[in-house]
């Protein structure tokens, strides 16, 4: 494997740009994700009022979640709440990794997407001990999705672009060697 220096400069000039993109758009999902949590908890008062109806097919639902992105990996203890954090910020630091050294700027896009919203559930989780759900889309009766946050549609979208991409572009395959 060719060490850093023999990179060619276009390739490091398109990671470099590939960063700056990544960073910036996981920054902004993070600040959107905490201002939309902080409106809805201290503008609109969701604690208090628990649910607000925006249309018929959407609420604003008061959700304290102590498990991970759309209510897995539930965490009934601090133990269980600490490991969360450490489990996320591992997850988060791989993909701040990935995201450093991405080629592709599709995957890098996808890549802050995932990174902005961990970073906000982090931090909900370490501040308050849950993250601060409130999404709740459904049709009449029927809800398809657990209430979610930013941060987890993020994610969700994030983690789906990386598996398009990488169900829908294929390498090339090698010609095979006639016998």
């Amino acid at each position: 494997m060719a060490d850093a220096s023999e990179v060619h400069p276009a390739v490091k000039e398109r990671i470099r740009r590939n960063r700056e993109l990544g960073l910036s758009v996981a920054a902004a999902v993070f600040v959107l994700d905490q201002a939309v949590k902080w409106v809805l908890t201290y503008i609109l008062q969701l604690p208090q009022r628990l649910s607000i109806e925006v249309a018929p097919f959407f609420d604003l639902r008061w959700v304290k979640n102590p498990g991970v992105s759309m209510g897995f990996l539930t965490a009934d203890s601090e133990l269980g709440r600490w490991l969360l954090v450490l489990l996320t910020a591992a997850i988060s630091i791989f993909v701040f990794v990935w995201l450093w050294r991405e080629k592709r700027r599709d995957d890098a896009l996808a890549l802050s997407l995932v990174l902005g919203g961990a970073l906000g559930n982090i931090v909900d989780r370490i501040r308050l001990g849950y993250v601060v759900d409130y999404a709740d889309l459904h049709f009449g009766d029927i809800h398809p999705f657990l209430v979610f946050n930013v941060g987890d549609a993020a994610i969700t979208i994030g983690v789906l672009l990386l598996l398009l991409r990488a169900l829908l572009t294929r390498a090339p395959k090698a010609p095979r060697e006639e016998v």
